[in-house]
């Protein structure tokens, strides 16, 4: 008799209890039954009390004699408390004794004890656990250690019809987060997997769940190609062996137990609320510390290591990680600890305060660190006592860090790891001044100058002390230059020849976690998306100057006028940002209505006259926002000499610009080499560039709008005076990876647009019309309906399938691409504002039958606010960024067939170019 393998849901889910109940394979769990669960107290009670006895007799005796429940009540309410980390750490105080609930795996070869505690742990898993008294619902697997629950987990299999996605929504419709077993930090996390990918929740709350992916990415970490989201292929088994492979294994689970999860305290600065949050680590933050802390044991002291994060991939928890693994590791003899102190430099008091935060928080051990601050003695005393003291973690400025380097060359007996975190790059311009004893090749008085990065200033600092031979670097980036691929990167065995045609090595990343990556797994908007620059604004403006219902007048006054003399065309400039973010930002309520911009200036000059523009622009139509400018020192203008806090004169007299940027009043963030780098503002939806941007700082800089802010925010915006497309371009080429700028859009793909869905025949003019006439004037729904369904019926009836799909992406892309366009122009075409209502509501009514093609319901799926499929049909103007790992076409506007090209004039002109007529005779 054939035997077929079972390819269900069930079957996915004995698979993965097969690995993990495996002798030979080395988790060697225990699988137990959903009937030994006790669901008052959220425990295997006969696994729990079995634990205690064989690791702890004297305690399992008192238990016994005073009795099991009140020591089971006991340990509830503890873990309701502390949660269930804290209490796996340090066990739970019951009458007389401490009781421990697990063992961590020692580091040491020495500690025989804790070793042969250690194995005594019960790892086990239950399928199908019923877990509440008041409902039989069940979860696919829990995972336990010593009885106690840690991880739930829902499998889908999409081989029966269903993705992660709906064990995602199972837990956010079906599972009451106020059960126990589901409440907060009860367990340490809470994955959706199926075959493909694997999404986590560290915290339950119904609805508002937010799952997160846990997927390796196309690269694995590596800096190789394919880059992206996802998981690679596994030429040996499922894409998602890792989770119960690697991830749920004993050495592990206890590892993150032990040093990952944790449930932290958040105070809000405004408020001064305190509010907890548990935490659990993204696979590329335990993966990345987990392959450096490995290739240091085995490698020892001596080592370089690279670690390209992007923004979103939450550097400053990985570092904390990583410095309080490093600071108790062992080398690969496990006999001797590898690390005397570990050293993290990072830039700017404020961040450094928060770095300083989020690692003591993770500390287990108190009074270990020290920032080095100069409160209470200066700093090189605080350096040399917390060295003399062998403080575990010291944390300092890139200011104190000279003083650093010279103190620890005398010391060649200590061993350090030095943890450089780039990511927080000077926000004041004070900071390059400060280093010009350093950096003496910097200029100061060249104010459109980019200031150094941090990361300049440790090339330059390690270059001119020579790198220590005593201590390991761990160098965190997510824009690594050539100088710090070549000081920090991996050695490669791939080659180039340089302009002089000399052979060359190149140099990679010890561990990446892509720009591209971070996008795709929404953790950072991409900010290209709605980029544009002035020139192609005035581009769009010619393009629709034949369309009789767009006012061209105003629009060639207002170019006219912004080639005219420089300080107003400052003041024209000023009141281009102040009208759009009127109309397009705070006027169509992005991010619920708390929008904000920024205006990147080239000089302290440009900030102040753009302060002033915008100062008496706002008063004069009355708009109840207001403008920050960010510049260091002072500047003298017509006589006066200015400074940001005069200027700026908050009602506190405190010059807090960060903290008085949060109010709802202040929209706009007028800036002069400040704040383009290392300011995290998630409200930040819009960005108006009057400088040129240079290679890392364009991509540092645009970045300030990529931090996400769900479910608020969904786009970003940028509108470029200075810079052409291939700056931007060449600009992200080296760090974006895989992706592009689309091409400057056109309205005429939407006039391309608006006829290729008219041939369907599904609607007419009158028919659009005659909906928006009555949605406007606010129609009963049994008046609005019968007009969609009518025209759903015509889809559903009168289209084949291929139609069907054609016209559904054929709408889709109108709805974007007006809402993209009409960001930039004050469109005045009454039909397509008609349109893009009318269509709104019936593309809901569109449903396309799947039954027969399996690929088709992937149309349903896209949400094309956030994904840019390839596009088949060549572009003209087309800009890719690229690092010949691979492309990503421009913004889709499908219409069939090729579009109408236009012949643009340049700015200088002044006006849109004419066809001339020959002169006769």
């Amino acid at each position: 008799m054939i035997q077929f393998t079972d390819t269900s849901e069930k079957g996915f889910q004995k698979f993965i209890v097969n690995y993990l109940t495996d002798k030979t394979i080395g988790h060697n769990f225990i699988e137990t039954h959903s009937a030994e669960f006790d669901a008052e107290f959220c425990i295997n009670k006969k696994q729990l009390l079995a634990f205690i006895e064989a690791t702890q007799k004297e305690a399992y005796e008192t238990i016994q004699r005073k009795g099991e429940r009140k020591f089971l009540v006991r340990l509830d309410e503890e873990i309701k408390k502390f949660g269930i980390i804290e209490i796996l750490r340090k066990g739970v105080k019951h009458l007389d004794k401490t009781i421990k609930l697990f063992y961590h795996k020692p580091s040491s070869i020495y500690n025989t004890k804790d070793a042969a505690n250690y194995a005594a742990n019960i790892f086990s898993v239950t399928q199908e656990l019923v877990y509440s008294l008041d409902h039989k619902n069940r979860l696919d697997l829990v995972i336990f250690i010593n009885g106690i629950p840690i991880i739930t987990c829902e499998l889908k299999n999409p081989l029966s019809g269903q993705t992660v996605k709906k064990g995602i929504i199972q837990y956010q419709n079906d599972r009451d987060s106020k059960d126990k077993i589901l409440s907060f930090a009860r367990c340490m996390v809470h994955f959706a997997a199926d075959t493909e990918l694997v999404y986590m929740c560290s915290e339950l709350k119904n609805k508002a769940s937010i799952f997160i992916p846990f997927n390796k990415g196309l690269n694995d970490g590596k800096p190789i190609e394919p880059f992206g989201a996802g998981n690679p292929v596994n030429p040996n088994g499922l894409k998602t062996h890792y989770f119960w492979e690697q991830i749920l294994s004993k050495d592990s689970l206890s590892n993150i137990i032990d040093k990952f999860a944790q449930v932290i305290e958040e105070t809000d600065e405004d408020t001064g609320k305190k509010t907890k949050k548990m935490i659990f680590p993204r696979y590329h933050q335990l993966t990345s510390v987990h392959q450096i802390l490995a290739h240091a044991k085995e490698n020892g002291i001596g080592q370089k290591y690279l670690i390209q994060h992007s923004a979103g991939s939450g550097k400053s928890k990985s570092i904390a990680w990583l410095a309080h693994q490093l600071h108790g590791l062992f080398d690969a003899t496990g006999e001797n600890n590898l690390f005397d102190s570990v050293i993290v430099v990072t830039d700017r008091t404020v961040l450094d305060k928060q770095l300083r935060d989020e690692i003591r928080q993770f500390s287990q051990q108190k009074g270990i660190d020290q920032a080095i601050t100069g409160e209470g003695g200066s700093k090189t005393s605080q350096l040399r006592e917390a060295i003399a003291n062998k403080k575990k973690v010291i944390i300092c400025t890139i200011q104190t860090f000279p003083h650093l380097l010279d103190e620890m060359q005398g010391l060649d007996s200590l061993k350090f790891a030095i943890i450089i975190d780039e990511a927080h790059s000077s926000q004041s311009g004070e900071t390059s001044a400060k280093m010009n004893a350093v950096l003496a090749d910097k200029n100061e008085d060249a104010e459109d100058e980019d200031a150094p990065t941090l990361e300049d200033k440790i090339n330059e600092l390690i270059e001119s002390r020579k790198m220590i031979k005593n201590g390991s670097y761990f160098a965190f980036t997510a824009t690594p230059k050539n100088k710090t691929l070549e000081t920090f990167g991996v050695k490669t065995e791939k080659t180039y020849v340089d302009n002089n045609g000399e052979i060359k090595t190149k140099f990679d990343a010890f561990h990446l976690y892509s720009m591209k990556q971070a996008i795709e797994e929404e953790f950072i908007l991409d900010v290209l998306q709605n980029y544009t620059t002035y020139k192609s604004f005035y581009k769009l403006i010619k393009s629709v100057e034949e369309n009789p219902e767009f006012d061209t007048k105003q629009a060639q006054k207002k170019l006219k006028e912004y080639v005219e003399g420089h300080e107003f065309a400052i003041g024209q400039k000023a009141r281009i940002m102040i009208d759009h973010f009127h109309r397009e930002v705070k006027g169509k309520g992005l991010i619920n209505g708390e929008a904000k911009t920024m205006i990147v200036t080239k000089s302290i000059l440009d900030a102040i006259k753009y302060k002033q523009a915008f100062d008496l622009y706002l008063k004069e139509i009355k708009s109840p926002y207001k403008a920050i400018v960010a510049f260091s020192g002072k500047k003298e203008y017509q006589g006066i000499e200015y400074d940001e806090t005069s200027m700026n004169n908050f009602k506190d007299d405190k010059n807090d610009i960060p903290k008085n940027f949060k109010k709802s009043e202040y929209r706009f963030l007028i800036v002069a080499n400040k704040y383009q780098t290392g300011f995290d503002q998630p409200l930040l939806h819009t960005m108006y560039v009057d400088k040129k941007l240079r290679d890392v700082q364009a991509v540092q800089t645009l970045s300030r709008l990529n931090r996400a802010f769900k479910p608020h925010k969904k786009d970003t915006f940028v509108l470029d005076f200075y810079n052409d497309t291939k700056d931007i371009k060449a600009a992200f080429d080296n760090y974006y990876t895989s992706t592009s700028l689309g091409e400057e859009t056109s309205p005429n793909k939407l006039n391309d647009l608006v006829d290729a869905l008219e041939k369907f025949e599904i609607y007419n003019e009158e028919t659009v019309e005659d909906f928006f006439a009555k949605y406007s004037n606010n129609a009963d729904r049994s008046v609005l309906d019968p007009i969609i369904d009518s025209c759903a019926e015509i889809f559903k009836n009168d289209l084949e399938l291929d139609k069907q799909i054609d016209f559904k992406q054929k709408v889709k892309s109108f709805l974007r691409t007006y809402s993209y366009l009409s960001k930039l122009l004050d469109f005045n075409s009454l039909y397509w504002e008609q349109l893009w209502w009318f269509l709104k509501y019936l593309v809901a009514k569109l449903p396309i039958d799947s039954n027969d093609d399996l690929a088709v319901g992937i149309i349903e799926a896209i949400d094309m606010d956030s994904y840019r499929p390839v596009k088949q049909n060549k572009e003209p103007e087309q800009i890719v960024l690229s690092a010949e790992e691979g492309l990503v076409a421009p913004i889709p506007v499908s219409v069939g067939g090729g579009k109408v090209e236009n012949e643009f004039d340049t700015l200088e002109n002044g006006s849109p170019k004419k066809e001339r007529t020959p002169i006769q005779g």
